[in-house]
């Protein structure tokens, strides 16, 4: 193997790896409304989570919204709690 040879199988590798880590950036900058509009799903959904809160590695908070109604859920140790409305008292 010269040093010709060695010289483009480096750039074809740099190259390849380039390329793959391009797609990569593309895909966590662009990927979930580009994979929502390819798999046609709607936008009118029922159901979504307003905003999370992790507590500690096995325990998370969540405002789940369903049918305009805000609902406070307790997720971990493989139970789901369903707390109260949010905006019941």
């Amino acid at each position: 193997m010269d040093l010709a040879t060695f010289a483009r199988a480096i750039f074809a590798l740099v190259l390849t790896l380039g390329l793959i880590g391009l797609a990569a950036v593309a895909l966590r900058k662009y990927g979930p409304d580009a994979m929502a509009r390819f798999q046609g799903v709607r936008k009118d959904r029922r159901m979504r989570v307003v905003e999370t809160l992790v507590l500690d590695p096995s325990r998370r908070l969540l405002i789940v919204e369903c049918d305009g109604q805000e609902r406070l859920v307790l997720l971990g140790e493989g139970r789901v709690v369903d707390l109260k409305p949010r905006d019941a008292a």
